[in-house]
């Protein structure tokens, strides 16, 4: 039997059912048995006013969760896969199961640290994708596998990482005859170019159709709300900050949140943003279909051209010549 009751009048040995969205609350688990007046503090402490509790399987001693199976979240826990730096070092690997390898692994990075934006945890992550960065740098023939990589699949966290890997490619030959910039801090910024979508509600960054104009409005806030964090935990310098406050900034001014353009939209937001847009048409999305490469690189060309600057996206052109 499900019973709604305040928050305030919770008691240990409760069963109680939780908002399962992950950033609601602070535990591992939506449903769990109440073990310690330190865990009705935390609920309460998050705003939530009312929970559910499972009457089977509270008090009556039904319930067989012990307070160590039921952690509050780790926000500590190490980032960085162990395996992930293995693999990049690993020289008898052949390039394409090294390129799934990493990009898997990438994946499982950014989502550890989507749970827990922390300066603490950012700082962290910046650690992984130095070797990332550095592969993609240093390895051709692993990063052109990466650079191919496609999947069925598509969620935030697996955009990220094929915006962060083309990107860096990308930076690489437009960026070549400088040595002023910092790669490793580059690849942060790309990799966590979406990082303000952790205040989007889950519910319109996953709809499996078109966006309406209140939830545009809602959607086209993160590259703003990005550019803060990033600035309050101070774990990424100004520069690559602009990554992710100018991603969707287009060269004629259309773009968003400033409508900045031309030159005033930083070389490193002008690169960011090709790959981002890139990585959206080649995609498979549930409200389109998504297109081969060329596909994408010809509509990008006939119908977005003005969107970027030219010199950049022709560099992005020759990488899958």
């Amino acid at each position: 039997m499900i019973k709604k009751i305040k928050a305030s009048e919770l008691k240990v040995g409760m069963y109680i059912e939780l908002p399962k969205a992950w950033r609601a609350h602070p535990f591992l688990r939506n449903s769990f048995t109440i073990n310690s007046p330190k865990q009705i503090d935390k609920i309460i402490e998050y705003g939530i006013t009312e929970v559910n509790i499972n009457v089977a399987k509270g008090i009556t001693g039904n319930a067989d969760i012990t307070p160590e199976e039921q952690p509050e979240k780790d926000f500590s826990a190490n980032i960085v896969p162990e395996k992930l730096k293995e693999v990049i070092q690993d020289k008898t690997m052949l390039p394409e199961p090294k390129a799934q390898a990493v990009h898997l692994y990438s994946v499982n990075m950014i989502s550890k640290l989507w749970e827990k934006p922390s300066g603490e945890n950012i700082a962290e992550f910046k650690k992984g994708i130095v070797d990332v960065v550095d592969l993609i740098l240093s390895d051709d023939a692993t990063s052109n596998h990466l650079l191919k990589l496609t999947s069925h699949d598509y969620n935030t966290y697996i955009h990220s990482v094929n915006v962060g890997v083309h990107a860096v490619s990308l930076a690489k030959v437009v960026l070549a005859r400088g040595d002023k910039h910092d790669m490793h801090a580059l690849g942060a910024g790309f990799f966590l170019h979406d990082i303000g979508k952790v205040y989007i509600d889950e519910s319109i960054i996953n709809k499996p159709g078109k966006l309406t104009e209140e939830e545009m409005t809602q959607m086209r806030r993160h590259p703003s709300l990005g550019f803060k964090l990033l600035t309050e935990t101070k774990q990424i310098n100004e520069e690559c900050r602009l990554i992710v406050l100018q991603h969707h900034e287009r060269y004629d001014g259309t773009g968003y949140p400033r409508k900045t353009r031309c030159e005033d939209i930083h070389i490193y937001g002008r690169i960011c943003s090709v790959a981002d847009v890139f990585d959206a048409l080649v995609s498979e999305r549930p409200y389109k279909p998504k297109l081969n490469p060329f596909e994408a690189l010809k509509l990008m060309r006939d119908q977005m051209l003005n969107h970027f600057q030219k010199e950049v996206f022709e560099k992005f052109v020759l990488l899958f010549v």
